[in-house]
């Protein structure tokens, strides 16, 4: 038994000392489970919702009603596929403005019927194509952000693989946010970053270590509340094991949170943001 808890111990250690870009590359891993995975092991009754009532669905955002230990929650998840051709279907994660306003819809009728609402957030970042920007994608993101400061419920978000930007950011003006050890959080990709400090996309690695991206660099700086450890050898390895962990920290925390009056929730989330950037 002591062999064991010493081999334990000694994996333990190698995963804790894993590189800024060791967990980009986890991130990103095609078998990383995704919203829709955790959706289906952690809340009972899912009902998805489609469409923004403004222009169309964006399969790229999943969202819908659930119960969590028999409380009615609103819950919304960015969706990568597992596959090239799911993929495409839902746009590689990366959310157009139709994604956004549908979010944001689920977010109200989620204040209206007071229900907690609790964020997934995975993906490269917002989808920068031409359509987008004519859509209003920077307007989709931009209204997020501020209707988020604004909602009288509780909200948490979960970093579950990648949040890229302001993409990211539009599911994250939460009360409490959450990383995954392997995921990563940052204003843009390693390759961005170093394609545009450096000149040079091949120093990823090296822009990955600069950036602070990891779980344990935001916990450190106060950007996120909460680093939830994932199963030995990552969230992909054992997703039941990983999903009844965050089912149990959404109970408790979503269990503090209702004590709160709604001017104490508007109050410590806009504070939360304030505090952000602050050193000494």
């Amino acid at each position: 038994m002591e062999k064991i808890e010493k081999i334990h111990n000694m994996i333990s250690d190698k995963l804790d000392k894993k590189t800024a870009w060791q967990r980009v590359t986890t991130a990103r891993m095609i078998e990383r489970p995704t919203s829709l995975d955790y959706i289906d092991r952690i809340f009972d009754k899912f009902m998805e919702m489609h469409g923004d009532r403004c222009f169309g669905d964006d399969p790229s955002v999943v969202g819908g009603i659930a119960m969590l230990d028999g409380d009615p929650v609103t819950v919304i998840g960015q969706q990568k596929g597992k596959n090239t051709s799911e993929n495409i279907k839902r746009n590689f994660g990366m959310p157009e403005p139709e994604g956004y306003r549908k979010s944001l819809r689920l977010m109200k009728q989620a204040e209206k019927f007071n229900r907690p609402i609790i964020c997934f957030v995975d993906t490269p970042g917002a989808f920068c194509g031409m359509e987008a920007e004519e859509r209003g994608q920077g307007e989709a993101i931009a209204s997020n952000l501020i209707n988020m400061f604004d909602f009288e419920v509780p909200i948490i978000s979960i970093v579950i693989g990648e949040g890229g930007s302001g993409g990211a950011l539009a599911f994250a003006v939460a009360n409490s946010v959450w990383m995954l050890e392997n995921s990563v959080y940052s204003i843009l990709s390693p390759e961005g970053f170093a394609g545009i400090l450096w000149r040079d996309a091949s120093l990823a690695e090296k822009a990955a270590e600069v950036m602070k991206c990891t779980a344990k660099d935001l916990k450190d700086y106060g950007i996120i509340d909460k680093v939830l450890r994932e199963p030995q050898g990552g969230a992909h390895k054992d997703v039941d094991k990983m999903a009844q962990i965050m089912k149990k920290e959404l109970i408790d925390t979503i269990g503090i949170f209702k004590k709160y009056s709604k001017e104490e929730l508007l109050n410590q989330r806009y504070d939360k943001f304030r505090r952000m950037g602050k050193f000494k």
